[in-house]
């Protein structure tokens, strides 16, 4: 018998209407907007301490991963009543922007539903957007490079922070390579706090590792090389969220890993939605600290 194109089903105490839930999103995964949903559903309890007050850039793919996608910074219209908004400041072109906030399990569904893929996020939370709480290195390889050089990086980052007392995060970017996160969590932080520091570390990871690491987005220059990105670390930009799927061949998700994981990698790595479900089980949420950790910027 075939399944009707829309449903009501309860979540918490509301209704949310879901639809098409056989479209396939991931076609060379026969990954369904139902399967969509119940990753989303059954990650939720860790996915929501990233996401709380962090204003939403929904990135949406009607059609599934093969097709066009549109990014979405005001939240729709056309949304339930219970799903919470906050306005930030966009500039004097656009002023204020309602973006919806995610902070239950309902709000989760209702995006899954509107096939929001991939969920994006800035560095701050609402309502202090001037006060990031955390520094995102984004380390991108150059192919023939992959995520295993992306490692070598990340370790030299690590050990950068080390010299400094502090603690950083690595999770695999869902896509080609991976992010490091260093948390601050402390107040009175501004994104030219973040910016001088991450840049200034970029540079010095430059100089120690020339025939690795380069400076620059242009493609020839980083044939076979990691661009370490700082420039994420902007009022106005936004990273993929730890948890987040991404819209790849197959439902790929954006991965916590382990500093051993990170040392011993000697093949890529990357992980699906139905692992990581079985990661968190087993091990839990490697990355609450970025959340909750409290560190003091080098001056």
């Amino acid at each position: 018998m075939p399944q009707p194109k829309r449903v009501e089903v309860s979540v918490g105490d509301v209704t949310v209407s879901l639809s098409n839930l056989e479209k396939v999103m991931y076609p060379r995964a026969g990954f369904t907007k139902g399967h969509v949903i119940d990753y989303y559903t059954r990650i939720t309890p860790v996915l929501l301490p990233h996401l709380r007050a962090r204003p939403l850039t929904l990135k949406r793919y009607p059609n599934g991963v093969e097709d066009t996608f549109f990014y979405e910074k005001r939240c729709p219209s056309h949304r339930p009543d219970w799903v919470r908004t906050t306005a930030v400041w966009s500039g004097r072109n656009e002023g204020y922007i309602d973006f919806c906030v995610c902070e239950d399990l309902p709000t989760v569904v209702w995006l899954a539903n509107l096939a929001d893929l991939e969920l994006h996020t800035p560095m701050a939370r609402a309502p202090e957007m001037d006060n990031p709480t955390m520094v995102a290195f984004d380390l991108d390889p150059g192919p023939p490079a992959t995520i295993v050089e992306c490692a070598r990086v990340a370790m030299e980052l690590r050990r950068s922070f080390e010299y400094f007392g502090l603690q950083a995060f690595p999770k695999t970017s869902g896509s080609k390579g991976m992010q490091v996160y260093l948390p601050l969590n402390v107040p009175g932080v501004t994104y030219e706090d973040t910016r001088t520091f991450s840049r200034g570390l970029a540079g010095v990871l430059l100089r120690r590792m020339p025939d690795l690491i380069v400076g620059d987005m242009n493609k020839e220059r980083r044939r076979g090389k990691v661009y370490v990105d700082w420039s994420q670390n902007d009022r106005h930009k936004t990273t993929v969220n730890v948890y987040s799927l991404r819209a790849m061949e197959r439902p790929t998700v954006s991965t916590p890993l382990t500093w051993d994981e990170v040392e011993d990698m000697s093949e890529p790595l990357s992980f699906t939605s139905g692992e990581v479900l079985e990661r968190v089980e087993r091990m839990g949420d490697l990355f609450a600290p970025v959340q909750t950790l409290e560190q003091e910027l080098p001056r």
